[in-house]
């Protein structure tokens, strides 16, 4: 009776969690069409100030450049990767952002043929040859052209997942992530002068969660349930999204180089330029996979920690003692580091023998992931242990020397351009078994230190350089 009420519950559990599953994330009726999506980039288009004066003009094609088909996995598709539809997308931009007024040009021809069409057709029909002919509009002319397109498609730029099975159940959750990449440039017609060139890179990302069960749940009784779900960023949002970023730096740019102005006056148009140039420091510092980029111009580093030290002899009583270090580094190039340790820390073996040591260390330091924010460094050298206490031991005297090597590794995460917290743990090898005060056994005595702490960073030779720049 227990077995079948456990199996019953199980049964129950799966199908609700496939029930929640296939309500949440799959359609189950037909959709009645609605209007297209407003991305955040098209309301920060409509929320920039009105323009002195709308800039005519003209866009003759902007297309996909990349000329690249869909992928799958078994045979072939012609069905491209990227929406032809740019020009169209990149028209509703500029109309959108109330700063140009975008003119035919992609279908040019069309608008000739029907403007020739309404010519003859009022010529023909004239009640008579001294009735005036009726003009059309003269065709306005642009004096700024818009060139470029999509010409980046980067698929699988990362990819990954996690999952766990056990016993024939678990679950799976699997990512992909591509980018595409959109140039946007605008061309004087009267000079054909290059003005302004932006380009834009938005990331799609792609995603697939699946949960089953694949197990016996009785004598000949065999349970199996699936659910799951693929989520896919439209493409066409992505470029849509990318095309009006473009346009909006565009309108910034052009502000910034005096090309046009706002109606709001010179305030306003210092206003945003300044907005625009935190924006654009913060995304030329962040390297790809949206990662901050540290330039790490400080040549010299104060570190400040504390912790605690564990020695490893021949006592299995060992225990976590106190540690506080001081120390010094030099960058000598953004991945190799050179750098002093001081280290007071207590060893504590046992009740008895708990004494306080001294240390001095000369270490090289190897940085794995210098311009990030978080990286993980390495770091090994020679080392002087010095024996502080004066407490009374049967084997050491105060300020015995010894020999060892310093093994370490550790975290630093940077949270200004000069203040970052560092994280240590290292393994010390003496060359000496009476660090324990307990000479014996088959090996020297080792000990471990960890600590956390806070690194100072300071002496840039770059920043007076950089600062002379500007004037």
């Amino acid at each position: 009776m227990i077995i079948y009420l456990r199996n019953t519950l199980l049964i129950s559990f799966v199908l609700l969690l496939t029930g929640c599953g296939a309500y949440f994330n799959q359609p189950i009726a037909p959709q009645d069409a609605r209007m297209a999506e407003v991305t955040n980039q098209t309301r920060k288009l409509k929320d920039l100030p009105k323009p002195l004066s709308p800039i005519v003009v003209g866009v003759y094609n902007f297309k996909d450049q990349t000329g690249q088909y869909k992928n799958i996995e078994n045979g072939s598709t012609f069905s491209t990767a990227v929406t032809q539809g740019a020009t169209t997308i990149l028209i509703k931009a500029l109309e959108d952002s109330k700063w140009f007024r975008p003119i035919e040009r992609e279908n040019l021809n069309n608008l000739l043929n029907e403007r020739n069409i309404i010519r003859t057709t009022r010529d023909e029909y004239r009640k008579s040859a001294d009735d005036p002919v009726q003009r059309l509009n003269p065709l306005l002319f642009a004096g700024i052209l818009l060139e470029g397109g999509v010409i980046s498609y980067d698929t699988n730029l990362m990819t990954g997942g996690v999952g766990a099975r056990y016993f024939g159940t678990g679950g799976s959750s699997q990512y992909r992530q591509d980018r595409i990449t959109v140039y946007l440039r605008a061309i004087s017609t009267s000079t054909g002068e290059v003005l302004k060139t932006v380009n834009v890179s938005k990331t799609i990302l792609s995603q697939s969660v699946d949960v089953g069960i694949f197990k016996y749940v009785n004598f000949q009784r065999l349970l199996e349930v699936e659910t799951g779900f693929t989520k896919n960023e439209p493409t066409q949002m992505a470029v849509q999204e990318a095309i009006e970023l473009a346009v909006h730096l565009l309108i910034l740019e052009g502000i910034q180089d005096k090309l046009w102005t706002s109606a709001d006056g010179e305030e306003k148009d210092k206003e945003l330029v300044e907005e625009y140039l935190i924006e654009k420091q913060l995304e030329e510092s962040t390297a790809l996979y949206d990662r901050k980029y540290l330039k790490h111009d400080f040549k010299h580093a104060f570190n400040v920690s504390g912790g605690v030290a564990l020695v490893d002899g021949d006592y299995t009583s060992g225990q976590l003692d106190y540690m506080a270090e001081l120390g010094y580094k030099y960058r000598l190039i953004p991945e190799l580091s050179i750098s002093s340790r001081f280290q007071i820390f207590k060893l504590n073996s046992t009740e008895e023998t708990n004494h306080w040591w001294l240390s001095e260390s000369f270490n090289v330091e190897y940085n794995i992931l210098p311009h990030d924010r978080l990286s993980p460094f390495i770091f090994a050298g020679p080392e002087i242990l010095l024996f502080a206490d004066d407490s009374p031991s049967l084997y050491l005297q105060r300020w015995d020397s010894f020999f060892a090597l310093k093994f370490g590794a550790g975290l630093e995460y940077a949270v200004s351009d000069r203040v970052s917290f560092v994280l240590t743990g290292d393994f010390n090898r003496t060359f000496s078994d009476k660090i324990d005060n307990q000479p014996g056994g088959r090996r020297d005595d080792f000990f471990y230190t960890f600590g956390f702490g806070l690194n100072y960073h300071f002496g840039s030779k770059k920043s007076k350089l950089k600062t002379n720049e500007h004037f």
